[in-house]
């Protein structure tokens, strides 16, 4: 499971990194559920959940604006 948040992490970075904005958005969503998922099973902390939720939401909010 981490493993697959990673790779969803990183994936999702590179697509706001690279400019692709309309592709960073589809893969927000599967990456806050994936985020959302690991919170309630507890594998990661619920504060961690959040943090990485709003980084990478404040980070597309900059690229596309």
């Amino acid at each position: 499971m981490r493993t697959r948040l990673r790779r969803a992490l990183k994936s999702l970075r590179t697509a706001i990194d690279q400019g692709k904005t309309d592709e960073a958005r589809s893969v927000l969503n599967g990456t806050v559920s994936l985020i959302d998922k690991m919170s309630a099973k507890g594998i990661i902390h619920d504060n961690t959940a959040a943090r990485y939720k709003s980084r990478l939401a404040k980070r597309l909010a900059g690229a596309a604006g």
